[in-house]
């Protein structure tokens, strides 16, 4: 029992050191991107586009932060990373641009390469990833609306159609999409950021 709790005692202190109060700080940052976006859809109406996976990112790392969770922190940062050339591809094509979407994107992809320094990567974020997107694409599909097809919930992305003539081979092409490049996001970030021998 005395072994146990003096093992328990040591993993805290590498938590408390690895995640100090100075650090956690920054987690404000992606929390005000976060109040900032969701204030200007709040104003001007289409609130359910803070359901896309970038937006919550910026939610979660600064939940994860702020709290020290490891396991919060690592999710939102390996989504951030596609999200921001997804995000430019859209606004190449739309055109135009909102100042609070760039603060999502790049100053939270920009926070999040620094939490990721700290905390480093983990061999198993990539499935913690793909199960986050599912849980996404569900709360999506039944809480927005199809009008916005927030992370591709209600139907086939547009030029997809002639590749699969149905949402649900649509649905299985995508995920398998993701899960391999969420998984090669994890290896690079593995390369990148390899776990200390102290780190939780």
């Amino acid at each position: 029992m005395a072994t146990d709790s003096k093992a328990f005692d040591q993993v805290s202190r590498s938590t408390d050191e690895s995640l100090p109060l100075k650090f956690r700080l920054i987690g404000l940052l992606p929390l005000a991107f976060f109040a900032a976006h969701f204030a200007f859809y709040w104003k001007n109406g289409g609130l359910d586009n803070m359901f896309w996976m970038c937006n919550v990112g910026n939610l979660a790392l600064a939940l994860g932060i702020l709290l020290g969770q490891k396991w919060m922190i690592r999710p939102a940062v390996i989504w951030l990373i596609p999200g921001l050339p997804l995000w430019l591809f859209e606004v190449v094509r739309n055109g135009g641009w909102l100042l609070t979407s760039f603060f999502t994107h790049i100053g939270g992809l920009a926070v999040g390469i620094i939490a990721i320094y700290k905390v480093r990567a983990d061999k198993r974020t990539w499935g913690y990833a793909l199960a986050w997107y599912w849980v996404m694409q569900l709360l999506s599909r039944l809480f927005t609306d199809p009008f916005w097809n927030v992370n591709v919930a209600h139907r086939i992305y547009g030029g997809y159609e002639t590749i699969v003539s149905e949402y649900w081979q649509f649905w299985i092409l995508t995920t398998m999409m993701v899960a391999a490049g969420l998984w090669i996001l994890g290896w690079i970030l593995l390369k990148l950021f390899p776990p200390r021998s102290n780190n939780g």
